[in-house]
């Protein structure tokens, strides 16, 4: 059996998230103190307790995903004894994600990449105003249709909107982003191109998209300022749907993956093209271990985020 270690984006978040954990393992309860102090916010509370208003704003959001993967990685490799360099052939990360892969693989520190993830919420979200922009997920299509809806709703307006395919996740769910009236376009659009469904996703700004350069630029700014090791095992990055290790070319990938597509299910093909036929998801939610298994039936996922299903995890060889 080949592993990957694969982590959550946005909107695998939810109030209580990783309480069980700090309850359970003194090694989760040193992460969320790490990441609380890192922030000087006790983020971790908001995460226990809520509300959930305030742990959905993307600032917060990010990095509380964050501190739930690692702390599920501490506890895998404090109280299992596995270490994902020994037992990974990769990491990845949807979008956020990516950071926390990079966290867990030993190429960011844990407190640096917090305080990157606060800052990069922060910028996302001040690169848009509120209500301008959007995303939607179209469910149906593939993602060369996808990009053609995307392509069509951009020209039925003035030409001047933005509006592109942001996340192949799976067969049949693409999500694009850009200005709002664009998205709704591609909406109509994709209705006529037989899109099973489409639905506006419930987020504070368009993602993975151009009107995120700013965004962009400031995370470039950031970055150049932190740190990174070659990670071990390698990353497989969102925008080249490859494996890499050379730290400068890994900083610049998180730079363009704020614009850039998150190549999610070129990714898990990548993957088990290299040999991988499990992966597995450490952190929130059960988001991405259901993608695998829609990317390629043959694969088989598992979801790490409760002490119950760690335990899972550590007693499979």
């Amino acid at each position: 059996m080949s592993r990957a270690f694969i982590f959550p984006g946005q909107g695998s978040q939810a109030v209580g998230m990783g309480q069980a954990l700090a309850e359970a393992f003194p090694a989760a309860r040193l992460v969320f103190e790490e990441v609380d102090d890192a922030l000087e916010q006790r983020l971790s509370r908001l995460m226990f307790e809520g509300p959930e208003a305030d742990l959905t704003l993307t600032e917060n959001a990010q990095p509380a995903l964050m501190a739930v993967s690692l702390a599920v990685v501490r506890v895998i490799e404090v109280e299992g004894g596995v270490r994902l360099a020994d037992k990974g052939a990769f990491v990845a990360g949807h979008s956020l994600g990516e950071y926390s892969a990079l966290a867990a693989a030993g190429a960011l520190g844990l407190a640096d990449a917090a305080r990157l993830l606060k800052r990069r919420g922060q910028a996302m979200q001040r690169a848009v105003p509120v209500g301008e922009g959007a995303m939607a997920a179209l469910l149906g299509l593939d993602f060369e249709a996808a990009v053609e809806v995307a392509e069509a709703a951009v020209k039925a307006g003035d030409g001047n909107e933005v509006c592109t395919a942001a996340n192949d996740n799976a067969p049949g769910q693409v999500v694009v982003s850009g200005h709002k009236a664009a998205v709704e376009r591609a909406i109509a659009i994709a209705a006529e191109r037989g899109a099973k469904r489409s639905v506006l996703l419930p987020v504070s700004a368009p993602f993975h998209c151009l009107l995120m350069q700013p965004a962009a630029d400031e995370m470039a700014e950031a970055l150049a300022e932190v740190p990174l090791q070659v990670p071990i095992p390698p990353l497989v990055a969102n925008v080249t749907a490859s494996q890499v290790s050379d730290p400068q070319t890994i900083r610049d990938l998180l730079v363009r993956q704020v614009t850039g597509t998150v190549r999610w299910r070129e990714s898990v093909l990548y993957m088990k093209e290299q040999g991988v036929d499990t992966f597995i998801e450490l952190g929130a939610g059960k988001v991405l271990s259901g993608l695998v298994r829609r990317i390629d039936r043959d694969l088989s996922s598992m979801a790490a985020g409760t002490p119950a299903e760690i335990e899972a995890v550590l007693k499979t060889p």
